[in-house]
């Protein structure tokens, strides 16, 4: 720590892609270890939720997580722009790990009820709700703005793989030792995604970025933020393009998907296929984009990539077999997974450093706090209409997305950085 009245030197990135950078790499890697454990401890919780209860209350259990985030999302964004997205992320995996180990005591110890298991999700879903605008904040700090795309290719492969090695992780660890030591595993995973933390460096903000924020509550922070969305074109076509496309895929693509499947006799396998597919697809944008390290025009493709998403959800409504399905999965997750990254990308490009915290909230409070009430009402409207009507509705609410971006010129003119010459 530096001596009082004297500053200490500035963090400065160095100019090399991020896929070289010891700091770029650290920081991925505690993100994997995060989602892994993230995966494994929903994991252990739906696991030990089905065994103390009936399914309808373990389900209610399974949901608790999702009030406090979608509720607190917004907060979380101040939060971690007042405090600093790195200082935030690190307590968040701390509270985890105290949270995991607390809970893979009691399940050692005893049986809880379900409102033990209730209240364990309530509070990941608290954590979450800050954890989430804290990642969003972080990539512009720790690589150069040329290598922001690179960045979120790197970011989309970490999540397949957190998926997969999560689950097949989660299932050995309760299969052998039941859900108190998932929750253990779960812990030291959160254990060490806090450590390599610790050891990444971040460039800082300008110091006049600061100015008057003691001055200012919350409150007020919150309304700077939206203000401050609302006043630049760029941002707000964005959101609105985020928005409303994760209406349109959100419920197609997890409950519809299932009653699809359901409804033409493929088994869990076929299901199996055609999650398999998605991942394949989206797997590989991230790789693209990975090695690409950016796309030109990349506002104008992020809408382009939504579009062609649309078309292919309603396409889902209308193929005759199982391999035709995959296939079109495939393309959805390689669409939708450009379109994801490049909204990233771009938010992150396009937003000054002590707003990116509140950018990020605003964001996922979409994607992760509104698009998931779609669920139910895709599940209803599917037992009312069938699958078909239900399928071509949620392309049409996708392609509506695209269209918002494909209108908004700033959106459509909107580039990545290029990584400087000097």
């Amino acid at each position: 720590m530096a001596a009082p009245g004297i500053s200490a030197p500035p963090v400065i990135l160095p100019r090399v892609p991020a896929h070289r950078d010891g700091n770029v790499l650290r920081w991925l890697t505690a993100f994997t270890a995060s989602l892994v454990g993230d995966a494994v401890w929903f994991l252990a919780l739906s696991w030990a939720a089905t065994r103390a209860g009936d399914p309808g209350r373990a389900g209610l259990v399974l949901a608790a997580g999702a009030v406090p985030r979608a509720v607190l999302m917004l907060g979380g964004g101040v939060i971690a722009d007042r405090f600093g997205p790195r200082r935030i992320v690190i307590g968040s995996d701390l509270t985890r790990c105290v949270v995991m180990f607390a809970a893979a005591a009691l399940l050692a110890l005893t049986t809880p009820g379900l409102w033990a298991l209730a209240v364990v999700a309530l509070l990941f879903g608290a954590v979450d709700a800050v954890f989430l605008p804290a990642v969003g904040a972080l990539p512009p700090r720790i690589t150069g703005p040329d290598q922001l795309g690179r960045l979120n290719g790197m970011k989309g492969i970490a999540m397949r793989v957190g998926n997969v090695a999560g689950a097949s992780l989660g299932g050995t660890a309760v299969a052998t030792g039941g859900p108190s030591a998932a929750f253990t595993v779960a812990g030291v995973l959160f254990a060490v995604s806090l450590v390599l933390l610790a050891a990444v460096r971040l460039a800082p903000l300008p110091p006049d970025d600061h100015a008057g924020k003691d001055a200012s509550t919350p409150w007020k922070d919150l309304v700077e933020g939206l203000r401050y969305i609302r006043g630049r074109r760029v941002l707000a076509a964005l959101m609105i393009v985020i928005a409303v496309g994760e209406l349109g895929f959100a419920g197609p693509l997890n409950i519809g998907l299932t009653l699809l499947v359901a409804d033409r006799g493929w088994g869990a396998a076929g299901l199996g296929w055609i999650v398999s597919g998605f991942g394949a697809g989206a797997g590989a944008a991230s790789l693209l984009l990975t090695v690409r390290g950016r796309l030109p025009r990349a506002g104008l493709a992020q809408s382009c990539c939504l579009g062609l998403g649309a078309v292919a959800v309603g396409a889902f409504a209308f193929v005759p077999a199982l391999p035709a399905a995959v296939a079109v999965a495939a393309v959805v997750g390689l669409v939708a997974g450009l379109s994801g990254a490049l909204c990233g990308a771009l938010l992150q490009t396009v937003t000054d450093g002590p707003y990116l915290g509140r950018v990020s909230s605003v964001a996922a409070l979409f994607s992760l706090g509104v698009a998931p009430l779609s669920f139910p009402l895709t599940g209803a409207a599917i037992g009312a209409w069938g699958v078909r009507p239900v399928f071509v509705a949620s392309a049409a609410v996708a392609a509506a997305g695209a269209v918002c971006g494909l209108a908004a010129p700033t959106l459509r003119r909107a580039e990545l950085a290029r990584r400087s010459s000097a």
